[in-house]
């Protein structure tokens, strides 16, 4: 959890920037990224006040500072196994932009822990294959390779699409 504190307070402070700047969290194993202009908080894990008629992957929601913000858990929304939280279980709050309206609305996800911030030009991101219609991959913006790792960079906007924003204005009225 200390790692995710140091992050957030970075992120807080406004790091300085020679590129696109990404925020990596761990999800089963695997790193992803999000656009760091969109991280408003990092969050340790804590209850939710759940909503019922929601999809699955929609824990609740929580009250930030007189903001109702819905959490998504990023493993359910991904199909992934699900595990218990732990200690380095996090919570982070973003700004998601719906690309049609233009509207915005804070919402949080749930992964497994905070990893690193990396600067990432964009020129490095390489598009995410083809599967086809198997595998829906509108959310992934591309892959980054950093050191020895692969990094899914997520277009946030997209993952959490337009039917995620109408379930969640039904629930912050």
């Amino acid at each position: 959890m200390d790692a995710a504190k140091n992050i957030a307070h970075d992120i807080q402070q406004g790091m300085e920037s020679d590129g696109d700047q990404f925020l990596t969290f761990m999800l089963a194993g695997e790193e992803y990224g999000v656009d760091i202009l969109r991280v408003q908080e990092i969050k340790g894990w804590d209850s939710v006040t759940p909503i019922p008629n929601t999809p699955d992957y929609i824990r609740g929601v929580i009250n930030l500072r007189g903001t109702i913000v819905p959490i998504v858990d990023l493993r359910r929304r991904f199909h992934l196994e699900a595990v218990e939280y732990g200690p380095m279980t996090v919570v982070i709050v973003l700004r998601v932009e719906d690309p049609n309206t233009g509207n915005s609305r804070v919402m949080g996800l749930v992964v497994d822990a905070v990893s690193d911030v990396y600067n990432v030009p964009e020129e490095s991101i390489k598009p995410a294959p083809d599967f086809g219609s198997v595998v829906d991959v509108d959310f992934v913006k591309g892959l980054a390779t950093l050191e020895n790792a692969m990094v899914i960079v997520l277009d946030i906007d997209r993952l959490l699409n337009a039917s995620e924003m109408a379930v969640v204005e039904r629930v912050a009225k």
